[in-house]
């Protein structure tokens, strides 16, 4: 019986400081989204893209968790964009204590999106905020259309569900349609941008729903 209020704590603890940090944010004017995924998703290879292709219209900045190596920090650094490496030693997620921990690592100065890439994991990230204004989760053709209603709160909490890899659609038992029906059932205003960072389909999709939400912060 006594997890339970150890649990709550941690969760209070945590969302007190992303409280913190979404006024911190708020007050920056910085747009904060929350990447979420299986492991090998394309959530870096998503970042590289964006953060190479839309670096004339916005400074951004990456925080990048991962249980270990700066492998990821290393490829989005290359774009020209900030990199802070978050290494969590085993932990399943990030908090809101780390990323407040990361942003004293970042010239915020004018900055204006951050992307915290999250550990690879569709339970975990999704029970820890952490200032975002969006949660994005990644979902690829290779894991299986009925990812949705396996890992519902994921979804549920997402702003966006972008579907990678559609290249490779030729070559796997994957119903797109079916997916995105999962995902709507369980959150009717879900945006879904299926896309291939490979191919470069559907990548305009997605950075005009990233103009948007930019320019609905400011």
């Amino acid at each position: 019986m006594g997890e339970i209020p150890v649990v709550r704590n941690i969760l209070e603890a945590n969302d007190r400081i992303a409280n913190e940090l979404k006024q911190f944010f708020k007050e920056k004017n910085i747009l904060c989204l929350n990447l979420m995924s299986s492991p090998g998703s394309g959530k870096t290879s998503l970042l590289e893209k964006t953060l190479a292709d839309l670096k004339g219209e916005f400074k951004m900045a990456v925080i990048e968790g991962d249980l270990q190596t700066d492998n990821d920090a290393r490829r989005v650094a290359a774009t020209g964009a900030q990199a802070v490496q978050i290494n969590t030693e085993g932990g399943c997620h990030l908090n809101s204590s780390q990323v407040k921990e990361a942003l004293s690592l970042i010239d915020l100065e004018g900055l204006d999106i951050l992307f915290v890439e999250n550990v690879g994991n569709l339970v975990c990230p999704a029970e820890f905020n952490v200032g975002e204004d969006h949660k994005i989760t990644l979902l690829t053709v290779t894991e299986g259309d009925d990812k949705p209603e396996k890992y519902p709160l994921m979804f549920h909490i997402s702003s966006v569900m972008i579907l990678n890899k559609i290249d490779l659609l030729p070559y796997v038992d994957f119903d797109l349609e079916k997916a995105q029906q999962h995902a709507r059932k369980l959150n009717a205003d879900i945006a879904l941008f299926p896309l291939s960072c490979r191919t470069r389909e559907g990548l305009d999709t997605w950075y005009d729903w990233l103009r948007k939400a930019r320019a609905e912060k400011v």
